[in-house]
């Protein structure tokens, strides 16, 4: 009954961190992977790297990868971390040409318990230089609530989570993802991850479009 009401409690919260209007435009079913490297150089900071691929029409066509690196500051205060990297993306075109963006971004993450509830709330602020395309900002912010719980013998932790995206160039929503995972341990320095997720997207047409993920992840904790 305690895990119930607390499953019914995040859900709220994710609900009422965004006005988010959804769309109705299926845009099918994708697969996207990541690894996941963490450094600690010292008691106060930490290296991170990451790599993710998307494969889009039903999981069998590569169409997105991205390399992130950066640093993250842990020194501030238990319940605070502040983050710089750049990130490198390649995407495909309508011409199944790969388009180079290259996107530097600052985050600041806020930790802490809510009725009884591990949550997070990460704020990144984001240039975007895309190749061929006007340069633009971006936030995103991406509230997480871990539940208390391990769930088999594999010690599955769920958790959910909702993240929204906004264009400052022209201070509107156009996109939101709304996820649903576990993560487990491998090993002592190894966590595996996998998750579903819905993305709804404005399209330049104003229309809602929609695709629905599975995801998975390994990070590596040194």
């Amino acid at each position: 009954m305690k895990i119930r009401s607390q499953i019914l409690t995040a859900v709220v919260l994710v609900l009422i961190s965004t006005n988010v209007c959804f769309g109705f435009d299926d845009k099918g079913f994708q697969y996207w992977a990541a690894a996941k490297v963490s450094l600690d150089i010292n008691k106060d900071w930490k290296a991170v790297f990451a790599e993710q691929f998307k494969l889009g029409d039903d999981g069998g066509n590569l169409y997105y990868r991205h390399s992130d690196i950066g640093f993250v500051y842990k020194g501030l205060a238990d319940w605070v971390d502040l983050g710089i990297n750049f990130k490198q993306a390649y995407e495909k075109d309508s011409k199944d040409r790969w388009k180079q963006e290259n996107r530097p971004h600052f985050n600041i993450t806020f930790k802490g318990k809510l009725f009884g509830l591990n949550v997070a709330d990460r704020s990144r602020l984001e240039y975007r230089d895309r190749e061929n395309r006007d340069d633009m900002w971006r936030y995103r912010n991406k509230f997480t609530i871990k539940f208390p719980t391990e769930l088999t013998a594999l010690k599955l932790r769920p958790y959910i989570a909702d993240e929204i995206f906004i264009n400052l160039d022209h201070e509107d929503l156009n996109r939101n993802r709304l996820y649903a995972g576990v993560s487990f341990d491998l090993s002592e320095d190894m966590t595996a991850g996998l998750y579903y997720m819905w993305q709804s997207s404005r399209s330049s047409s104003e229309n809602w479009n929609d695709i629905y993920v599975l995801g998975t992840s390994l990070t590596f904790s040194f």
